[in-house]
């Protein structure tokens, strides 16, 4: 059953969906040649702490930061340390806070100092995929037409997306039905409904699909070694249509 909210939910929805994009918008202010993914860590967990709200990542099924930091090829599950960031890489950060018992889950991917056409290409079509997909989040649509929009569009550029991992819903609890792939066929699945609450996520491949797992147990990386690209907003399913909560 994928979980149906009603009006004071979706107001502390988008409450948390505020707070959310106030700390993203600061996060991606901070990204510079040299800043350590600890030091991002860091500022993140300052940022929860000023903003009154919890980390839903911290301690999540053993997760021991705020945030995930993925550089390069690492695709999610990224865990911040002494790493520090040089020009040329890119960086995904993904964050999810809990207000008041109510979840919100964001992810970017930003450019570190002067990158090549290419790479400026992933991360521009990743971020449209992720808008692809939600033009589909209407109500009365197939839940399939948001994997469908976002897949076809990827492979239109000639990029991949990643399979081993998905968007899901979210409300009061950090995930919860229904999963959504980034990829598959259209008019299939759930019929979506008002009050419905999704956070579409779209993991996107320079190379191929395929990824593995480091030994930490938690960082996904691409299994050929080419750069990843993440973006993800919460959003809210309306009678009038896709309401995003974390922009």
């Amino acid at each position: 059953m994928i979980p149906i909210k009603n009006e004071k939910d979706l107001e502390m929805l988008k409450a948390a969906g505020k707070i959310l994009a106030k700390i993203m918008q600061r996060l991606q202010e901070c990204i510079c040649v040299g800043i350590s993914t600890g030091e991002i860590d860091e500022l993140s967990e300052d940022l929860v702490r000023r903003e009154n709200v919890i980390s839903a990542f911290k301690g999540y099924r053993g997760f021991p930061a705020n945030i995930c930091t993925s550089i390069n090829e690492e695709i999610v599950h990224g865990i911040p340390g002494e790493r520090r960031l040089k020009s040329g890489d890119i960086i995904s950060l993904d964050l999810g806070i809990n207000y008041e018992g109510y979840f919100s889950d964001a992810a970017i991917t930003v450019a570190v100092g002067r990158v090549n056409s290419k790479i400026k290409k992933l991360i521009k079509v990743t971020k449209s995929a992720l808008s692809e997909g939600i033009k589909q989040a209407r109500a009365n649509n197939y839940l399939s037409n948001i994997s469908y929009a976002i897949g076809s569009y990827v492979e239109r550029h000639r990029f991949s997306v990643v399979r081993q991992f998905v968007g899901h819903g979210i409300g009061c609890s950090l995930h919860e039905e229904p999963e959504i792939p980034n990829f598959g066929r259209a008019g299939q699945g759930p019929i979506l409904m008002p009050g419905m609450v999704l956070a579409i996520e779209p993991m996107v491949n320079m190379g191929k699909w395929e990824s593995e797992i480091l030994d930490n147990g938690w960082t996904a990386v691409t299994k050929d070694g080419m750069p990843s690209a993440h973006f993800e907003h919460t959003i809210a399913i309306t009678e009038d249509g896709p309401q995003i909560l974390t922009a």
